[in-house]
């Protein structure tokens, strides 16, 4: 088993940045993908990124490229996404996860709690 509890969430300006955090407890967190997304109310989540095990190996959404960071601290049983340049359009609660194997679908066996996120115009 692996519990997450995602923080750093908040109120942003159009333009800001922010970094949210992904604290894992249980078993290794090395040995497991993780994975950010989101979602809005009533509608699905959507993929933001994801990283493999080791940390080398990313991807993200299209909608995030060139904007997000995602990144762990293996000794810190952390993951971190780096969220700059941020829109209204990125307003939504961010999820943590973690799973066996690195995708972009919402597979994952574990996740957070979310922690939202608002960017203002």
């Amino acid at each position: 088993q692996v519990q997450l509890v995602e923080s750093g969430g908040g109120l942003v300006q159009a333009g800001g940045s922010l970094r949210l955090s992904c604290a894992a407890s249980g078993r290794t967190f090395s040995d497991y993908a993780a994975a950010w997304f989101r979602q809005t109310p009533g509608k699905e989540r959507d993929f933001v990124a994801n990283i493999n095990g080791g940390g080398w190996s990313t991807d993200y959404g299209d909608a995030v490229k060139g904007r997000f960071t995602i990144s762990r601290d293996s000794a810190k049983n952390t993951v971190y996404l780096q969220m700059n340049s941020l829109k209204p359009e990125d307003t939504a609660v961010y999820y943590c996860a973690a799973g066996a194997t690195r995708t972009w679908r919402a597979l994952y066996a574990y996740w957070g709690q979310g922690t939202q996120v608002t960017v203002s115009s």
